[in-house]
């Protein structure tokens, strides 16, 4: 009977870890439109890649903070709470990195 029972929380384990939020590097970007950035300066363009960075940095750490906690919550109470608190930002992370895809080709395409 015992062994059934942790068959059950294998089996599960790895069903909840998957509904945990994902890690930041794991996440793809978003599309953005290259006509957004078209007209800018390489001064922008230099200004917002660095915003862009920034604001990534900081929803990359939500994020992988996000993620120790859903997967510490799975293994303590069976929940991703992180995820079901919010906590998960992976959208974010998503348009930031598009954003950055972007500027940096257009930045190259304009020989910034």
């Amino acid at each position: 009977m015992a062994l059934q029972k942790y068959m059950k929380f294998g089996f599960a384990l790895p069903v909840c870890l998957a509904a945990c939020a994902q890690s930041p590097e794991s996440i793809q970007p978003s599309y953005v439109s290259p006509s957004e950035y078209s007209g800018w300066s390489c001064t922008a363009m230099r200004a917002e890649a660095g915003r862009v960075n920034d604001a990534l940095a900081t929803a990359s750490k939500q994020q992988s903070n996000a993620r120790s906690g859903d997967v510490a919550g799975v293994i303590l109470l069976g929940l991703p709470v992180s995820s079901l608190s919010g906590a998960n930002v992976a959208p974010e992370v998503a348009r930031l990195k598009g954003h950055k895809e972007v500027i940096e080709r257009t930045m190259n395409q304009q020989n910034c």
